[in-house]
């Protein structure tokens, strides 16, 4: 079939933010990204982390807590998902580990395409840490799949955006990335 004469079909992402506060660098980060997805990219950023429950083993059995269940429908229907994290105290967000103890049995991440993107006044702690959290769900951080924004609140203009080029640039570059890494899961 000639590349003119196939059919693009949509792209699900979905995006979680490793801060709950609405005003966050992580959460301008997720707005910003809208920005760059392509026409047939479906996106959507999961804004209620907090609703999440405690992770206990015991609650997760054959019917876990309704917000779990609704999370992890979520997370299944979607060709890829983006984490942006933030780093607190060296580390990932305890919001953020506890979501992704959510998925250790069920198994949402499994080989998914997920990108990862540390936005932190450093960040180098909370983006290696993140990567060994996915890893340990055999998620699929692929080759250009991570990028780290150290300084991002500098980077950021009060509309939310970033001011320095090669940021937006590495976004489109991540985006990019991940779009041809699901396709290549696509068409196996």
């Amino acid at each position: 079939m000639k590349g003119e004469d196939r059919i693009e079909t949509k792209i699900n992402l979905v995006a979680l933010s490793g801060s709950i506060r609405k005003q966050s660098s992580t959460q301008k980060v997720l707005r910003c990204l809208e920005n760059f997805m392509p026409e047939n990219v479906d996106y959507e950023i999961y804004n209620v982390i907090e609703n999440l429950p405690h992770f206990n083993p015991e609650l997760d059995g054959d019917q876990p807590p309704e917000e779990v269940q609704v999370y992890r429908e979520l997370l299944s229907g979607a060709d890829g998902v983006i984490i942006c994290t933030p780093e607190y105290i060296k580390g990932v967000p305890s919001v953020l580990k506890n979501a992704l103890e959510w998925l250790v049995s069920s198994a949402e991440l499994y080989t998914k395409p997920v990108a990862v993107i540390t936005a932190s006044g450093n960040g180098e702690n909370a983006h290696q840490s993140l990567q060994i959290n996915l890893s340990m769900l055999y998620a699929n951080v692929f080759e250009g799949g991570a990028l780290l924004i150290s300084g991002a609140d500098s980077k950021l203009n009060e509309d939310g955006e970033f001011v320095k080029n090669e940021v937006n640039t590495s976004l489109k570059l991540l985006i990019s990335k991940l779009i041809e890494e699901i396709n290549k899961k696509e068409s196996y």
